[in-house]
């Protein structure tokens, strides 16, 4: 009995050894479990901590990077803005790392100009119809064209995106979304080239795919900004607006006053323009003039006789010019008769004449009106110098210095191979690089690569630009740029980029102004 008892209880107690081995085992295990855990945990805290410092760190480095780049155009003095300068190259730079001594953080910053894009806020339904049309709509289909209404009653837009809201919009038209490879492409125009490319927005892809329709996000703006000034940076004058004193000192290419007191009565006679190139339409004699001087006018000598006698009298030459009742040959009467009737000075009379001299006789009295206030010469000669527009700046032009030849061909009277023989003279080597910009303020303290147009009337010198083609294009670009966009990369060692910083800025004024930010 003893024996028995011994045995269970030996067997008990092994039991519960071999229980306690196995819990014991059980709380090792579990133990072990959570402290891989927690080193796990702060592991990742780590590492979170470490993502976190770095990011700050190049966030402060793109940061840098765009600080720099707006000491940088605040030194730009050109009055034209061109691929050629150091701006539209890529910048890269460093700044000290401020937590690691002796480390440097690197960034990289690209420039875009906004006027290298069509204003959605500024363009007309025209205009908005060829942009539509580029980025995969049909030209020709109804749709399109009532698209390009309603967007032109939308504005203006706060956001380009914002077109989003447009009836009739699609994703494809906006964004020129493609799928490719598995993740989403979004195209963009190179700022420092003439074509249109496209990236993957996933930061581990380089995959590019040139044959995509690009969107109106890619094409479109509504910063493009500029002054309203010459290229000497005196202000513009407006012709809608403009007194007789301001209109008569406007110069010409040879510095010479292009309109006389009385030329600049008739104009504003006559004025209220939508379009600079109306000027060349615009009479010598105004309407107004005429309705005051028809009863003195005539087409018929007042003695036939001494018409057929040649002579060298003055008075008698006066006399067929002049009839006893003061009537006025406009066929024969010279500069200083012009000049007695009411309204007409020495500027409209040499107009008058020289009419005559090349286009023949008048038919009758009301052809006087046939006679321009202006020559094709004289109007190239101060489209850079008047504006339809009062106020410090104008928005929605194109740079013909940087919008590609994709953008240039939507303007109205242009054509790709118009486009292309402006992106050919600005990318040629000038022939002399101390005439890029001469005549105008402040020397240059960088080398200007290529041919820049230093002025708008020097498009009319290209010989694929017909004055046709000149006049319509006139109110629609300039030569220079206030507004761009800067984006500013921290990147690493490995040339990955960590943070990134995009803004907007407008520099018209005395300071520069960023218009829109964003930091991812």
């Amino acid at each position: 009995m003893k024996q028995s008892v011994k045995w269970v209880f030996q067997v008990f107690h092994q039991e519960q050894h071999g229980l306690s081995l196995v819990s014991t085992l059980w709380i090792l295990t579990i133990l072990s479990i959570l402290a891989t855990q927690l080193l796990y945990s702060i592991h990742i805290e780590q590492r979170t901590q470490r993502n976190f410092l770095d990011r700050a760190k190049f966030h402060y480095a793109a940061k840098a990077g765009f600080e720099w780049t707006l000491a940088r155009m605040r030194g730009d003095q050109t009055p034209f803005d061109s691929l050629g300068e150091s701006w539209a190259e890529p910048i890269e730079g460093q700044v000290e790392d401020g937590i690691q001594v002796g480390n440097f953080l690197n960034y990289r910053v690209r420039i875009t100009d906004e006027a290298s894009k069509v204003n959605v806020n500024a363009a007309d339904v025209g205009l908005i119809s060829n942009l539509l049309a580029q980025v995969g709509a049909s030209q020709d289909d109804a749709l399109t064209q009532e698209l390009a209404n309603k967007i032109v009653e939308g504005q203006p837009y706060r956001t380009v995106r914002d077109l989003a809201r447009v009836e009739g919009m699609t994703s494809e038209l906006l964004y020129g979304v493609q799928q490719s490879g598995g993740f989403t492409q979004t195209s963009t125009i190179a700022p420092n080239a003439n074509t249109i490319f496209s990236t993957a927005n996933s930061s581990n892809s380089q995959a590019t795919a040139t044959d995509r329709q690009p969107g109106l996000v890619d094409l479109a703006t509504i910063y493009s900004v500029d002054t309203n000034t010459d290229p000497n940076g005196q202000p513009l004058v407006n012709i809608n607006t403009a007194g007789t004193e301001e209109l008569t000192k406007i110069n010409g290419q040879q510095n010479q006053p292009v309109f006389t007191q009385a030329e600049a009565e008739s104009l504003i006679q006559q004025r209220d323009f939508d379009k600079l190139g109306a000027l060349i339409d615009v009479q010598a004699v105004s309407d107004e003039i005429f309705n005051n001087i028809q009863d003195r006018l005539t087409t018929e000598d007042a003695d036939e006789d001494t018409e057929e006698e040649e002579t060298n009298n003055p008075q008698q030459q006066n006399m067929q010019q002049q009839s006893e009742n003061g009537q006025v040959n406009i066929n024969t009467a010279d500069v200083e008769t012009f000049e007695t009737l009411p309204g007409i000075d020495q500027g409209i009379a040499e107009r008058i004449v020289n009419h005559r001299d090349t286009q023949g006789f008048f038919q009758n009295i009301d052809a006087i009106k046939d006679v321009k206030m202006l020559t094709q010469q004289e109007f190239i000669g101060i489209v850079d110098k008047i504006t339809l527009k009062d106020g410090d700046t104008r928005s929605g032009l194109i740079n013909i210095n940087t919008a590609p030849p994709e953008i240039l061909a939507l303007l109205p009277g242009m054509d790709p191979q118009k486009a292309e023989a402006i992106v050919t003279h600005r990318e040629a080597e000038a022939p002399d690089t101390s005439q890029v910009g001469a005549g105008l303020p402040s020397p240059y303290e960088e080398e200007i690569k290529g041919n820049p147009f230093t002025s708008i009337s020097q498009l009319a010198e290209l010989a694929e630009i017909d004055f046709g083609t000149f006049r319509e294009v006139v109110d629609w670009v300039t030569q220079r740029s206030h507004g761009y966009r800067i984006e500013a990369n921290g990147v690493d060692m490995t040339n990955k980029t960590i943070s990134t910083c995009i803004g907007i800025i407008d520099r018209t004024g005395n300071e520069i102004r960023i218009q829109y930010w964003r930091q991812d």
